[in-house]
């Protein structure tokens, strides 16, 4: 009887049995990890609250700047309901000559 060969996938190591919280340097690497995306997530925060910040305070002008409008046309005389000339509502003049029809 031959004797079999052994090769390279026979060979006994101790690669995957070691136990990864006994490796501080993992650990710490970890820690870096989340402190790192707790900043970024911290910066992120900062960023949105400033945005929300500057909506608000446009949307402040915003009303602002309608209730102006609003108070000059009261003083004017001229009321909400009032119908300016020339701004009626007319229907569009029509130009059809019968269906759609495509051109090539």
């Amino acid at each position: 009887m031959a004797i079999p060969a052994k090769g390279l996938n026979q060979l006994r190591t101790l690669s995957g049995r070691v136990d990864q919280l006994s490796l501080p340097y993992r650990s710490y690497m970890q820690i870096t990890c989340l402190e790192m995306e707790r900043a970024r997530r911290n910066m992120e925060r900062k960023s949105a609250s400033q945005r929300v910040a500057l909506i608000d305070a446009r949307i402040q002008e915003i009303e602002k700047s309608k209730q102006d409008l609003l108070q000059a046309v009261a003083s004017a005389g001229l009321g909400i309901r009032t119908r300016l000339p020339g701004l009626e509502l007319r229907p569009a003049p029509r130009y059809s000559t019968g269906g759609f029809k495509i051109r090539y």
